[in-house]
C-alpha cells in the first residue's frame, strides 16, 4: 500500500486499530495493530476526506471533514452524510468546489476544529482562502481563523491553555491563548519557525508538552520543547513528504505522501506514501471524541 497523500492517523483505542486517510486517492484505511500490516483494510470513499474523529456514545459512526463540510460516516457501509456544510452565499460563487478540508482535531470539550484549503485538483497554487472552523456539540459553526492557505497541525497543550496552529507556507507554528470553557482563542504569536528544507505539516503533542512536527519536504519529524527548542529528531529514510504523526502508547505512527519531484529526488520515491512506526519512549495526550448533542 502506498498513499498519494497519507494523512490524519487516528488511534481507535477501543479496537486497538489505527485509521488514516489518503486524501488524493479518496480512501480510508484501517490497520489492526495486534495483527500488523497484513490486516490493512482500504475503502474507496468517492470524495476527499482529510480528517476523522470518533463520536462519543457511538460505535457505528465517525465524523469526518470531507469535500464540502462535516459529514457522518457509517463504519459498516462507509457511506457519508453531510451534517454541516461550511460555505455560504457570502463566500461567493464556486468556493464550495475550490475548497476541501485538510486537518482537524477534537478539543477537551468535544468541539471539532477542522481547517480548509484550496483543493489541488481544482486550484493551484493555494491562495489564502482557507478557514479554521470549529463545530460545537450543539452544531453551531464558528470561523476561528481566516485567510490561511494550507492550515495544519491544530493541537492543544497538556494544561489546556495553549492552542497551536500551522499555516504551512509560512513555516511558522503559531500559538494562541485558548479558553477551554468558551473555545475562544486570542493573542496569536509565532511559537516556532522551521528553518531549512521542508515546511511544517501535521503535529502531535506528548504528555510533557513537546510538539512532534512533521516536516513535509524535509523527511523528518522534529521534537520541539514547550520552550520552542528542538530536542529531538526522527529522520525518515527515502521519504521526504512526511505529513502527520499520531501517538499509540509510546509509538509514533507517521503518515507520508508520494514524492512530488521524483526526478529530482529519486531516492524518496521508494517509501513515499508509506506509514511509519517509531518507538519514541513517551506517550501522547488522550484523543477526544466529538460530543454530538
Amino acid at each position: 500500500m502506498s498513499c498519494g497523500l497519507g494523512e490524519a492517523p487516528y488511534y481507535e483505542s477501543s479496537r486497538h486499530t489505527l485509521r488514516f486517510v489518503d486524501i488524493a486517492k479518496e480512501q480510508l484505511h484501517f490497520v489492526n495493530l495486534n495483527k500488523g500490516p497484513s490486516s490493512l483494510q482500504s475503502f474507496d470513499l468517492g470524495t476527499p476526506v482529510s480528517t476523522t474523529a470518533d463520536i462519543e456514545g457511538s460505535d457505528d459512526e465517525i465524523i469526518v471533514g470531507a469535500k464540502h463540510g462535516y459529514a457522518i460516516m457509517n463504519r459498516n457501509t462507509k457511506k457519508l452524510e453531510y451534517i454541516k456544510k461550511v460555505w455560504e452565499q457570502r463566500d461567493g460563487p464556486g468556493k464550495d468546489e475550490r475548497m476541501r478540508f485538510n486537518d482537524g482535531v477534537v478539543d477537551h470539550e468535544g468541539r471539532y476544529w477542522a481547517s480548509t484549503m484550496n483543493d489541488p485538483k481544482v486550484k493551484t497554487p493555494p491562495a489564502d482562502e482557507g478557514v479554521l472552523f470549529r463545530l460545537d456539540p450543539d452544531m453551531t459553526l464558528h470561523r476561528m481563523i481566516e485567510k490561511v492557505s494550507i492550515p495544519n497541525g491544530t493541537c492543544f497543550s497538556p494544561d489546556e491553555k495553549i492552542m497551536y496552529f500551522i499555516d504551512s507556507p509560512t513555516s511558522n507554528v503559531f500559538q494562541f491563548e485558548y479558553d477551554r470553557k468558551t473555545g475562544e482563542i486570542s493573542d496569536q504569536k509565532v511559537f516556532y519557525h522551521v528553518e531549512g528544507d521542508g515546511v511544517p505539516d501535521g503535529m502531535a503533542v506528548d504528555r510533557n508538552g513537546c510538539l512532534w512536527i512533521a516536516i513535509c519536504g524535509g523527511g523528518k519529524v522534529l521534537k520541539v520543547s514547550p520552550e520552542a527548542k528542538v530536542v529531538g529528531e526522527i529522520l525518515i529514510p527515502n521519504a521526504r513528504m512526511i505529513t502527520c504523526p499520531a501517538f499509540v502508547d509510546e509509538d509514533l505512527f507517521i503518515t507520508s505522501a508520494e514524492e512530488e519531484e521524483p526526478e529530482k529526488y529519486p531516492d524518496s520515491v521508494k517509501y513515499g506514501g508509506s506509514l511509519f512506526r517509531v518507538c519514541v519512549g513517551v506517550t501522547g495526550l488522550s484523543v477526544h471524541k466529538f460530543r454530538r448533542r
